[in-house]
């Protein structure tokens, strides 16, 4: 599977934003950076988010302010030319609630998204094509 023009649903709370609903917390260790990795790669980042309104557009200034440039916000553009559901599309969903997500958990406070791991597991994707 080549990687060029693949979407990745990505959740903000525990996935790149170390939880602390409604507040914006530090970033997941890795995030930045593996999100980074990734669009280098070819990869279209979709946030994809249960935040709304302000809370959300803090969290989309937020991701800018550390250079990540959104594909979509909880949508994937043009879907609405092909589909009438409301979900963003996503070859990928990177999600801290989603079942087989790698995850880190710390001492104190919630767990998060173990970014190294999920970079591991996209790129064996990759390989195997």
């Amino acid at each position: 599977m080549s990687n060029k023009n693949l979407n990745l649903a990505v959740d903000f709370d525990g996935s790149l934003n170390k939880f602390s609903y409604p507040y914006l917390g530090e970033a997941v260790p890795g995030a930045i950076e593996g999100v980074k990795f990734l669009q280098s790669r070819g990869y279209k980042i979709t946030l994809f988010t249960m935040r709304s309104g302000t809370l959300l557009r803090q969290a989309v200034d937020w991701l800018k302010s550390e250079g990540i440039e959104l594909y979509g916000v909880n949508e994937t553009p043009g879907q609405k030319e092909w589909t009438t559901s409301p979900k963003a599309y996503g070859h990928f969903y990177i999600d801290d609630a989603a079942i087989g997500c790698p995850l880190i958990y710390p001492k104190t406070g919630r767990h998060y998204v173990d970014w190294p791991k999920v970079i591991g597991i996209l790129l064996e994707r990759e390989q195997k094509g």
